[in-house]
């Protein structure tokens, strides 16, 4: 039976803010079956997210609040074991799909271990935690997705078509990176975790996540304009205005209070940009 506690910590809620880079696959898939995506969906955002935060939860042990759960409950001895068997199921159910999706699976596994395990801990260190998380939640992913939803091998990342959208995924997420770790400062430092954004200081994460992100989005300009046409282009731009204007917003009150830092507001950012990417990547897929 799993406690309360653990299946609060599993944060499975929280999954639906990585699904843009599933959708992202999904929209230039090429006639992918019901029973591709929805497996995909379920193996990624039911089984193989949660364990990994369940993981990342047992490890870190928070206080105070952590993406998802704004009063995390004292971590059960149960969260451990649970993470694993749900990465173990994880893995059986993209068997099913093919080979190479469960080996990325797993992989993806490996390394969300070893980004909080303490004999490793990744998180700990700024720069190698901002690469490695951009890396494999974007890059990593979205061809793991795609290999999934289209019964390809590995190689099909050697085409520009598939490898450009793979690296905006990863430029996305790293742009995003930094704010996730905002409002962790106190609860990183006391564990003598060095995150970027403890690093780079409240203005500097702002800063940085709007650099990170002007390149991000003019390089999605130019894959949408150069592979689909001024159509997306402008679809794109449209749908991407909300994030820059909430991320705006929010700023400009850190200027003026930088305790305006806080959960609330990188959560209500995640769910924005998760809900404008995700809306334009479904209508990506019917429009092609």
């Amino acid at each position: 039976m799993i406690s309360k506690s653990t299946l609060l910590h599993l944060r499975i809620p929280f999954s639906v803010f990585l699904m843009p880079v599933f959708l992202f696959a999904l929209g230039i898939s090429i006639n992918p079956s019901g029973f591709q995506i929805v497996l995909t969906f379920l193996v990624l955002h039911l089984f193989i997210y949660p364990a990994s935060n369940g993981y990342n939860s047992f490890f870190d042990k928070d206080e105070k609040s952590i993406g998802g759960l704004k009063h995390p409950p004292e971590v059960e001895k149960d969260l451990y074991t649970t993470s694993l068997v749900f990465e173990g199921v994880g893995i059986l159910l993209a068997l099913l799909i093919s080979w190479q999706f469960a080996v990325m699976v797993f992989i993806y596994g490996v390394i969300s271990k070893a980004y909080s395990h303490p004999s490793i801990r990744i998180k700990k260190y700024p720069w190698l935690s901002w690469l490695i998380a951009g890396i494999f939640q974007g890059f990593f992913t979205f061809w793991m997705c795609y290999i999934a939803l289209n019964d390809s091998g590995f190689d099909i990342i050697l085409q520009a078509d598939i490898f450009i959208p793979a690296v905006l995924s990863t430029l996305i997420l790293m742009g995003f990176y930094p704010l996730t770790q905002i409002y962790q400062h106190e609860e990183d430092n006391k564990r003598g975790d060095l995150t970027l954004s403890y690093l780079l200081g409240i203005r500097g994460t702002f800063i940085f996540s709007a650099a990170v992100f002007l390149v991000a989005i003019l390089g999605f300009l130019v894959y949408f304009k150069w592979f689909f046409g001024w159509q997306l282009f402008f679809l794109f731009l449209l749908f991407i205005m909300p994030v820059l204007a909430y991320f705006n917003f929010w700023f400009l009150k850190v200027k003026k209070k930088p305790a305006k830092a806080d959960y609330s507001h990188t959560m209500r950012l995640s769910m924005i940009s998760s809900l404008s990417l995700s809306i334009f990547f479904i209508l990506l897929y019917f429009a092609k």
